[in-house]
């Protein structure tokens, strides 16, 4: 009922920084809790940032704490992650994730987008 599309990924040099969005579409969120979460080429995906869709309440995973913002727009239907001070071990794939229960913040997301590439050259 839910379609993620993320944009916003590309090629950066560490130190830079770069913002991704997904825009959601389909049934009107209540109680949502949006997320992104990162795969690198041989890794498991990993949950990134996460954000309540009514409060607004924010979670990180600690290695992007105080370089990676995630913010939503409640009347656009938006989530950004706002990227800083990237690094080469930030490159894999960037997915935009929505979950409709209550539970863990970083786990049993139910709707995905297609992802996006974000590499960082050192």
């Amino acid at each position: 009922q839910v379609q993620l599309v993320e944009s916003g990924g590309g090629l950066v040099q560490a130190g830079d920084s770069l913002r991704l969005s997904c825009a959601a579409s389909g049934r009107t969120f209540s109680s949502y809790v949006m997320g992104w979460f990162r795969q690198a080429p041989g890794k498991e995906r990993e949950f990134v940032a996460a954000i309540t869709w009514s409060g607004g309440s924010t979670f990180y995973v600690d290695s992007v704490k105080g370089r990676f913002t995630i913010s939503r727009d409640k009347a656009k239907n938006t989530v950004d992650l706002q990227m800083s001070s990237l690094k080469p071990w930030d490159t894999a794939v960037y997915y935009c994730a929505a979950k409709e229960r209550a539970g863990y913040y970083n786990r049993d997301y139910d709707y995905w987008g297609q992802g996006t590439q974000v590499t960082v050259s050192s």
